[in-house]
């Protein structure tokens, strides 16, 4: 329940929908993926595989995690206990997310592109959540703990360490110049701030980096 809960929280932000349940492509048993994902150790994996003019798609989640999410549940209250794997998941439906609406577009991905909009996601879908369940308060902690606190595992990298890194610098300067925008709004977020986020949700990798480096 609570993947098909991100979902919608993702795509109402956005103003995007598709006609898949995140449910219908989670995988948590590893020796049901394509081969060469099986021996991975991530606890969060979108799975593409091509072939001639299909395209499969799965998400793997590791069962411990949901487990933990189910007796801990960050829609009812997001904290220290189960933030971790609060962003783990949502990092997971964000990839499911922006992947099946961008193939319904016929636009193709990059992999920087789904780094990048998973870490605005983290954002973005954490501080409206906080201010669901706390709202006399700015969760000005959610910067410090998504961009400061937060480290790239090499282990779990793959090699990818420098594409992750400029997914997260990238991710930070917007979030920073969001972060303004929503304590001066009057709700928790106002109609200017959803359609800057619209707009860039459409936008691809090298027009979203563009934009944040405009405004940087």
């Amino acid at each position: 329940m609570i993947l098909r809960q991100l979902q919608q929280l993702i795509g109402g932000i956005y103003d995007v929908s598709v006609t898949h349940d995140v449910y219908d492509f989670l995988v948590t048993n590893r020796a049901q993926l394509p081969a060469v994902a099986r021996h991975g150790t991530n606890d969060e994996e979108l799975i593409v595989a091509e072939e001639q003019d299909a395209v499969g798609v799965s998400l793997y989640l590791d069962p411990a995690l949901l487990a933990r999410l189910q007796q801990s549940n960050p829609m009812v209250r997001l904290d220290q206990r189960n933030v971790a794997d609060y962003w783990t998941a949502l990092e997971g439906v964000s990839h499911f997310l922006y992947f099946a609406w961008n193939a319904g577009h016929d636009k193709p991905v990059t992999l920087l592109e789904l780094e990048l909009q998973a870490e605005i996601d983290k954002y973005v879908a954490s501080y409206l959540l906080l201010k669901r369940q706390f709202p006399e308060r700015f969760p000005t902690e959610l910067m410090h703990v998504l961009f400061e606190r937060t480290r790239i595992d090499s282990r779990l990298a793959n090699g990818r360490e420098p594409l992750y890194r400029a997914a997260t610098r990238h991710a930070e300067k917007f979030c920073r110049r969001l972060s303004q925008s929503l304590r001066e709004s009057r709700s928790a977020m106002e109609n200017g701030v959803l359609a800057e986020l619209r707009r860039f949700y459409r936008l691809t990798d090298a027009r979203k980096v563009a934009h944040i480096e405009r405004g940087a």
